[in-house]
Formats: structure tokens, sequence, C-alpha cells
């Protein structure tokens, strides 16, 4: 499972998205949450890449 923050960072002239997405680690089977700040256009493909 995968989820896009609702708030968008802004600064000076860029806008920004903090992206979470839920992974799943294969040694204890629990979940870890990674956390990333890009650019709109990268989410979809950051969520996408396990």
């Amino acid at each position: 499972m995968a989820k896009k923050t609702v708030a968008t960072l802004q600064t000076s002239s860029k806008r920004l998205t903090k992206a979470i997405k839920m992974v799943k680690s294969p040694k204890s089977g629990a979940y870890t949450f990674v956390e990333a700040v890009m650019v709109p256009e990268l989410v979809d493909e950051f969520l996408k890449k396990k």
C-alpha cells in the first residue's frame, strides 16, 4: 500500500510533494515507511517502484 500525503510543500518558486509509502521487510516481515520529497511529476514513479 502507498499513499500520497495531502499537504504539499512550497519553497521559493518550486512546488514539492512529500510521498510516503509502506514497504515490507523481506527478513522480518515488518512494515517500514519510506518518505521522499520530490516534484509532483515523479510521485507516481516513486510509488510504483519497489
